[in-house]
């Protein structure tokens, strides 16, 4: 099992920059990093984590997908 800090640094690789500049997570992306620290985890598990994890992140998803997106939000738009 990883280390928790393990876990916050594979969710920190999974992010972009978006077009307009906001930082973005995907779920896949996130599962993707997490598999590169050999922790193999569903898609599921994943958004759990971040909903339990990540507070300053709100979700943009578009539909009801498990492979989900979320922003950076706060005062500063993301930026």
């Amino acid at each position: 099992m990883p280390r928790r800090n393990d876990i916050e640094s594979a969710f920190r690789s999974a992010m972009h920059t978006a077009p307009g500049g906001k930082r973005t997570v995907t779920t896949a992306d996130f599962v993707q990093e997490l598999g590169r620290i050999n922790w193999c985890c569903s898609l599921r598990t994943a958004n759990h984590w971040i909903e339990m994890s990540v507070s300053i992140f709100s979700d943009i998803t578009p539909d009801a997908s498990e492979n989900r997106t979320f922003v950076l939000s706060g005062r500063n738009g993301g930026h």
